[in-house]
């Protein structure tokens, strides 16, 4: 854009982000000095001259006054888009507020989005600002954001220039009044609490622990003191009990899953207890022991797990999700191993107490025995008695059924006599001559009925085929056939009339196409801005752009015609062709 002149030359460069009045004003004139009496000189704006009459385009109708200065030059107007002024407006405020501390209450969170950000607001009395979490950071945190918490974050000030909205982008996010680890560990307790994993309403009790177990599981680090404690005191009660570590971190980013992972192949063994442990430290340090992960570890192991984490005062969530909590390593081992020779004490103490009340039991039963023995009967003297008896009621017996037994002999002998006098073999003579001749008129007259049956078939046979319908179907069939191929004749007929004409009527349209006229050399030219087809010089002017399509190569329509495109340098007027 060129710079309007003034009547003394050209105007002075303006400043660079100088947009002037919005209808393109100048600014205020510069102040100058006047004198004063007193010999100071006062700065007074100038009071500006009466404008000069102008007529309708502007023109000063007195004309320059001579020795006058130039009038000022109109400063020009800088518009800005708006993605222009967005873009200073986003490096102005990412520059100036790269790191910031804000307090504010949470407010419109609803959890992680399915790509786990975090999207809420910050906002006290006054104002409101949109807050966003990434998930890399929200993975980390160790408490979960709720409406109405009062936090601190520190971040830098966003701006999205598609809808102009600022927001900030939170690095690190704090509770305010109470740590971030505190309040990571209530919520942590309180969600487990609900779930049934801690607490008076948990829905396994506490299950007791092995008075000696054979082997005994460590989830510790390698190269830790408690290990050593554990060992030493273990040992020392009991050099003989096994111990089967599973080495993990137990300290750090990472370690809570390696403990959960240490625990999982420990329940994969034979061990009968499981022992989670590590030494005394700062809350940071325990911290792996206050991960969800390892709490439900521990509350899923199928054997008891013993929870010897830090110190007495040491609290942490594995304590309350264990089957025991130790105060100290030392103090575990000290519950899981008894002493050796205080077990060897007992273990002889009980064997001679079981001896002596064996033997005093020995001695009774004998006592016993001989009682009975003075109270029991001589056997045969029984037994004498009872098959003395016996014999007496098998002869009773006897007396009774030979009787009975001569009575039936005598029924027997009659009957047989009777059937010897009814001889049944002769009537089963008789009747076996009359069934064999009811059996031979039956099959006369079986055969006689199906030959009168098979005659009556026969005529009935034929009267059918005198009357069957199959002559005339054949004769149905012949006049189908012959129309049928009428029908045909006329259908090809008609066919090859219709395909003479289209043949017609296609070499007709071919002719009249315009695109065999332009494979003939010719073309058709048309405006590049609007698409219309130029047909005289007048529909065109000079320097305007004109596209040339060319039907080349067997083109069907004009859309697959080449297009040349060419600038108009001149037109001339009408002449012969």
């Amino acid at each position: 854009m060129k710079k309007p002149r003034g009547a003394g030359g050209e105007s002075p460069p303006v400043p660079p982000g100088f947009q002037g009045d919005l209808f393109g004003a100048p600014a205020a004139e510069p102040v100058v000095g006047e004198a004063r009496p007193a010999g100071r000189v006062v700065a007074m704006p100038r009071k500006p001259p009466p404008p000069p009459p102008v007529d309708a385009d502007g023109t000063s109708l007195l004309g320059p006054l001579e020795g006058a200065p130039p009038p000022p030059p109109k400063p020009e107007r800088l518009v800005l888009s708006v993605g222009e002024l967005t873009r200073q407006l986003k490096q102005t405020l990412e520059s100036r507020f790269a790191r910031v501390l804000v307090r504010g209450e949470v407010t419109g969170f609803r959890g992680p989005n399915a790509r786990g950000h975090w999207y809420f607001s910050l906002k006290d009395p006054g104002a409101a600002i949109d807050a966003k979490v990434w998930a890399s950071l929200a993975a980390r945190l160790r408490f979960m954001l709720r409406d109405g918490m009062e936090v601190v974050a520190e971040g830098s000030v966003d701006l999205y220039e598609p809808q102009g909205r600022y927001s900030l982008i939170v690095n690190r996010l704090e509770p305010v009044g109470e740590g971030a680890l505190a309040l990571a560990f209530e919520q942590l307790k309180e969600r487990l609490a609900a779930e049934g994993l801690i607490g008076a309403g948990r829905k396994r009790p506490p299950r007791p622990l092995p008075f000696l177990p054979q082997r005994i599981g460590v989830v510790t680090s390698r190269t830790g003191a408690a290990l050593q404690d554990f060992l030493r005191v273990l040992h020392s009660r009991n050099p003989r009990q096994s111990v089967l570590l599973a080495d993990a971190r137990v300290q750090g980013e990472g370690s809570a899953v390696e403990v959960a992972r240490a625990i999982e192949r420990l329940t994969r063994t034979d061990v009968d207890v499981i022992v989670v442990t590590r030494g005394g430290g700062s809350v940071e340090d325990l911290w792996a022991f206050n991960e969800e992960v390892v709490a439900r570890a521990i509350f899923a192991s199928p054997v008891p797990v013993v929870s010897a984490i830090g110190h007495e005062i040491d609290f942490t969530i594995s304590d309350f999700v264990a089957d025991w909590r130790a105060p100290t390593p030392s103090a575990a081992a000290e519950r899981l191993a008894p002493v050796l020779a205080d077990l060897e004490l007992t273990l002889a103490t009980q064997a001679g107490r079981l001896r002596r009340a064996m033997e005093r039991r020995v001695l009774e039963l004998r006592e016993e025995q001989g009682q009975l023995a003075a109270r029991l009967e001589d056997p045969r003297r029984a037994i004498n008695h009872q098959r003395l008896h016996l014999s007496e009621q098998v002869d009773s017996m006897m007396r009774v059924l030979r009787p009975a037994v001569r009575e039936h002999r005598e029924t027997l002998r009659a009957l047989s006599e009777r059937l010897q006098r009814a001889r049944p073999q002769a009537r089963l003579g008789e009747q076996r001559a009359h069934l064999l001749k009811l059996a031979a008129r039956l099959s006369e007259a079986a055969r006689a009925g199906v030959a009168s049956r098979q005659a009556l078939l026969a005529t009935a046979h034929l009267g059918l085929e005198r009357a069957s319908p199959a002559a005339q179907v054949a004769r149905e069939r012949a006049r189908l056939a012959a129309h049928r191929a009428r029908l045909l004749a006329l259908q090809q007929g008609a066919l090859a009339d219709a395909q003479r004409r289209f043949q017609r009527l296609e070499g007709r349209l071919d002719a009249m196409s315009p695109l065999k006229v332009m494979s003939r050399g010719y073309s058709v030219v048309f405006r590049q801005r609007d698409g219309v087809v130029v047909r005289t010089s007048t529909d065109v002017q000079v320097g305007e752009r004109l596209g040339i399509k060319l039907a080349m190569n067997g083109a069907k329509t004009l859309g697959g015609c080449e297009e040349v495109e060419a600038t108009v340098t001149g037109v001339k007027g009408p002449v012969d062709c």
